[in-house]
């Protein structure tokens, strides 16, 4: 019962006060969040026929149907300065398809910035992401989520490099023979030959090797192969909420050893596992009745609100988020945590005052309550993940002489 009753205390925890939430305020104005992963690109694909440039991001896009969770007005009141965009698509489309799919998707972000220059610009690395955040701009990154969207094929990762991709998650939910998921049969047991030849590519070109999807196993492999530190772009500590996807506390380490970060995901489902087992009965529940379970809020069948009001869902706020973050630093160190809220990949909402981009706020208002200190709160919004992107480029940088990979799988 202790991770329970940890987490009500954190619920009934004093609100900041006004003081803390100037000083988080004051800050992020300095330092802009860099966040580490936002699905907003598939929102526009999936439910808006990827027609990019009908889904005005300078309007408030939670009004629209189906709502988003990602505008510009509401990333600037999260004091979202930099953003990796991932182009993720499902874990079963594989093969050519893989790779047409995710170029797509690299489109459909650089259509996003093109229609909002004033707004938005490309990055391509650590000083680009510094110098637009600075401009008042939304410095942005692409990263790909999921070793399947290459085809086995270190020629298309390259490629994918070229077109602006600064990270690859090694793989999505399904194992990719090379690298084994978290929520898969294992199949490579870590790493396979081909699947070291990756890391070793990604290092060569500078891009971050991602395992926020893989295995333990394929995790600690990818750590003993990178010659750069690696990132998690949307984990949180399985210590606290047990998940295959979070990450247990002596990988939390390693991460901290090898100078890497983990960016923590606002998603309920890994921050609470009270919320999600509420939100498996809610499943369940639809389920049964023939009803869509994926659908929250306005959209929620009646009969699924009426479910809601008998059997209200756990709360899960600010201060649930900010207990993965001061675990996260307790285990790898406040050098190796960042932000990676996952915005329109979440089912549902964020924790509450939580529900967009404009709730960070909130969490750094919290952790300013508990003590941390302005640098801190600054490495934490964008400190760490530049220092790692900079480590990557340097990385790159040394292994300039060396020749590309041509290897394919299988």
């Amino acid at each position: 019962m202790i991770l329970p009753l940890l987490l009500l205390a954190a619920a009934q925890a004093p609100a900041p006060s006004a003081q803390d939430r100037a000083r988080a305020e004051r800050v992020l104005e300095r330092a802009p969040i860099i966040d580490g992963h936002n699905d907003l690109p598939w929102g526009i694909r999936e439910h808006h026929h990827a027609a990019v440039e009908s889904v005005d991001l300078t309007s408030d896009t939670s009004k629209i149907d189906p709502p988003l969770q990602t505008d510009l007005a509401r990333l600037k009141r999260g004091h979202v300065g930099g953003q990796f965009w991932s182009v993720w698509i499902p874990a079963t489309t594989t093969g050519p398809q893989a790779v047409e799919t995710t170029i797509e998707q690299i489109d459909i972000v650089r259509r996003m910035i093109g229609a909002n220059p004033t707004r938005m610009a490309l990055a391509r690395d650590a000083a680009d992401m510094a110098r637009i955040a600075r401009s008042g701009r939304v410095a942005s990154l692409i990263g790909v989520e999921g070793g399947h969207q290459i085809d086995g094929r270190l020629s298309v990762l390259r490629q994918y490099y070229n077109l602006g991709v600064r990270y690859m998650t090694l793989t999505h939910t399904k194992s990719v023979g090379w690298a084994d998921a978290s929520t898969d049969t294992p199949q490579a047991n870590g790493l396979t030959p081909f699947g070291r030849q990756v890391v070793h590519e990604m290092n060569r070109l500078g891009m971050l090797i991602d395992v926020a999807h893989v295995s333990d196993a394929t995790m600690a492999a990818a750590l003993a192969e990178s010659k750069a530190p690696v990132i998690a772009s949307h984990s949180n500590a399985r210590a606290l909420a047990d998940r295959p996807r979070n990450i247990p506390d002596d990988l939390l380490r390693a991460i901290g050893a090898k100078g890497g970060v983990v960016m923590v995901n606002a998603y309920p489902a890994f921050l609470s596992a009270e919320w999600n087992a509420w939100d498996n009965r809610r499943g369940a529940f639809a389920k049964a009745q023939g009803l869509p379970g994926n659908l929250y809020g306005a959209q929620a069948p009646a009969a699924v609100k009426a479910w809601e009001a008998a059997n209200p869902a756990p709360r899960v706020t600010a201060a649930t988020m900010a207990d993965h973050v001061e675990h996260i630093a307790k285990g790898a160190g406040r050098a190796s945590v960042g932000i990676g809220g996952d915005y329109d990949g979440i089912s549902g909402t964020g924790p509450e005052g939580m529900g967009g981009v404009d709730g960070y706020p909130l969490l750094f208002a919290e952790l300013a309550r508990r003590g941390w200190s302005d640098a801190d709160l600054a490495a934490l919004a964008q400190g760490n993940v530049l220092r790692v992107l900079g480590q990557a480029e340097a990385v790159a940088k040394a292994m300039a002489g060396q020749r590309p990979v041509d290897a394919t799988y299988p």
